[in-house]
């Protein structure tokens, strides 16, 4: 049990969601409505000739189109036998196609299993295979690294592009593919109107998404959030965020297949009648900009990486001039001067933002410090794909230093300690977010399910009397990438300590950047009388093949050597604390 006897929590406000689609009148606020689709439904119909969906460059679809799309996809999954409760899984970059295509699978009761697209093709077939999905959407330089042999379980595969068809084992599936503008007219032979435009009648507890938080084979864990979840975080978005409004722009930059980008992102904003663009290019920090002035967005999610960058590049550089650095020393003149670089930075972020939302990771406490000075709008959440993902959030006028948040509503957590305001403790949470488990994983859910509802969530905080939540360090191994993906260090360390002349490796996190600690095999290298040159160039060589191996998140910056061993506990594990920085 949590030695905590303080429980905060805010499950009084913003209602209890309730099955399938309801009795509404179609003119009330989409907000009213108590089940996911139904709010789907509404914002469509509402929402019919706005735009929904746009590529930075590309294609761009109405809300009507979407709809239109969602309809031709359902014929598809007719065709192909998926019915409510199967599992359809989505392997691709971000693009309207993509969000289109999970938009089907939610508003059909379809499983979406999103698929990271930078996972390797040995990772994707695994877990293709252990969602049993039926059909792969995905795009199509991924799909020609695949094998077709290795996915026994699929019907079909689709290119999110355009849905060409690389792969059909059903007959009914190739007819309805090769000739899908038939069937649609045939079906709408007059005209495709906003009442045609129906959903599957969700209930809170029925099963939406399957969202793997790891990439190995080993040790991927599928987790299960059900209709309640993604209502539950829509809900709080819509109840919280109120100057955003039908026909405002979203910049899309997080990746699709993380519940942070998925739905907060883009989910959300689709459903107050926003349009939301994704970019098609590289998010450099010029790309990234050049959206920006074009979207002139008011809310801007992300992760610390992108604000950094900018930060870094195009402020810090000039604060760093001999004039700039004797003005910021001088009364009332610093405060002006603050205020300009506020001014001009908002304009970078395209002039029109209320607020710029940082979660996946801490932010650097040099930018932390400096945006807090000049008065900056940004305020940092905390979550994590079991909640689908919100756990704790403050607006920006309301945000304390240090602290992410307060708990979102319909949520309850406590800290597993004896003083939970000073001494960290296991963060534990309850309420309609969490998770329902992970996929065929019963003893990874017994590992965190503690019973009563309450889930551990691996994280070290401490909660103070106003219920802002500090997180002090991760009781999991877990390492949050700069875009917010999962990183395992003991898959790379794996592969790390099967190369030449490793004994032993840890990997860190050194303020962003992933580095290993490596222990050479000091025996061996005695006895083939390697000197210090050599192994400089041996371990060059490791870490070049070691990377080759890994996906982008993953990659490691360097390696440092050790002359002794890590410290182990009796069970011969690494004490990890020991080294983290």
């Amino acid at each position: 049990m949590a030695k905590s006897e303080t429980t905060i929590n805010r499950n009084s406000e913003g209602g209890k969601a309730a099955s399938g689609g309801g009795s509404h009148s179609a003119h009330q606020p989409v907000e009213n409505y108590e089940s996911l689709n139904a709010i789907i439904r509404e914002r469509v119909r509402q929402s019919w000739d706005l735009m929904a969906f746009s590529d930075m460059g590309g294609q761009n679809y109405r809300y009507r189109d979407v709809a239109q799309e969602i309809e031709k996809i359902r014929l598809l999954f007719e065709a192909a036998g998926v019915v409510p409760g199967d599992k359809v899984a989505i392997c691709g970059k971000n693009s309207s196609n993509w969000a289109v295509t999970f938009l089907a699978c939610l508003t059909s009761g379809v499983v979406a299993v999103p698929i990271l697209h930078e996972f390797k093709p040995e990772v994707v077939h695994h877990l293709v295979n252990h969602s049993g999905a039926k059909l792969l959407f995905v795009d199509e330089h991924i799909w020609q690294q695949l094998d077709p042999n290795e996915l026994p379980s699929l019907v079909g595969a689709l290119y999110i592009s355009e849905f060409g068809m690389p792969l059909s084992r059903k007959t009914a599936l190739t007819d309805c593919r090769n000739n899908i503008n038939e069937r649609f007219g045939t079906k709408y032979p007059y005209a495709f109107e906003k009442e045609n435009f129906d959903v599957h009648p969700d209930a809170p507890e029925e099963l939406a998404i399957i969202n793997y938080t790891s990439g190995s084979t080993g040790m991927s864990k599928g987790v299960m959030l059900p209709y309640r979840s993604i209502w539950s975080n829509i809900r709080f978005c819509i109840d919280n965020i109120d100057y955003l409004h039908a026909g405002d722009g979203m910049v899309n930059m997080l990746p699709l297949a993380h519940l942070y980008g998925m739905v907060v992102e883009m989910l959300y904003p689709f459903c107050i009648g926003m349009n939301c663009h994704f970019l098609t290019r590289l998010p450099s920090p010029k790309v990234i900009m050049q959206a920006f002035a074009e979207v002139r967005p008011k809310l801007i999610i992300t992760v610390p990486l992108i604000i950094e960058k900018i930060v870094k590049s195009k402020v810090f550089p000039l604060l760093d001039k001999p004039m700039m650095k004797v003005m910021m020393h001088v009364p009332f003149l610093d405060d002006k001067l603050y205020g300009r670089i506020k001014e001009s930075l908002l304009n970078v972020f395209g002039g029109q933002v209320h607020q710029i939302i940082i979660g996946g990771a801490a932010l650097n406490k040099e930018v932390g410090k400096f945006l807090k000075r000049i008065g900056f709008p940004i305020t940092v959440g905390y979550g994590m794909t079991e909640c689908g993902p919100l756990v704790t959030y403050a607006p920006a006028s309301e945000t304390k230093s240090g602290t992410c948040g307060r708990i979102v509503t319909r949520m309850e957590m406590k800290v597993n300690s004896e003083d939970p305001a000073h001494v960290p403790g296991d963060l534990w949470v309850r309420g309609m977010n969490v998770m329902q488990g992970y996929y065929n994983n019963d003893e990874a859910t017994r590992e965190v399910m503690m019973g009563d509802g309450w889930m551990n969530t691996g994280d070290m905080c401490t909660i103070d009397a106003d219920g802002f939540l500090t997180i002090s360090g991760r009781s999991k191994t877990m390492i949050l990438g700069p875009s917010g993906q999962n990183i395992y260090p003991e898959e790379i360390e794996q592969v790390l300590n099967n190369q030449p002349y490793v004994a032993e490796s840890l990997v860190i996190d050194d303020n962003g950047d992933l580095v290993a600690l490596v222990v050479p095999d000091a025996e061996l290298l005695e006895s083939e009388h390697i000197d210090a040159a050599q192994l400089d160039s041996i371990m060059a060589e490791n870490l070049a093949a070691l990377n080759k191996e890994m996906p982008a998140y993953s990659k490691v910056k360097r390696m440092e050597l050790r002359q002794e061993e890590f410290e182990k506990t009796p069970k011969r594990s690494i004490k990890r604390f020991l080294y983290q920085r």
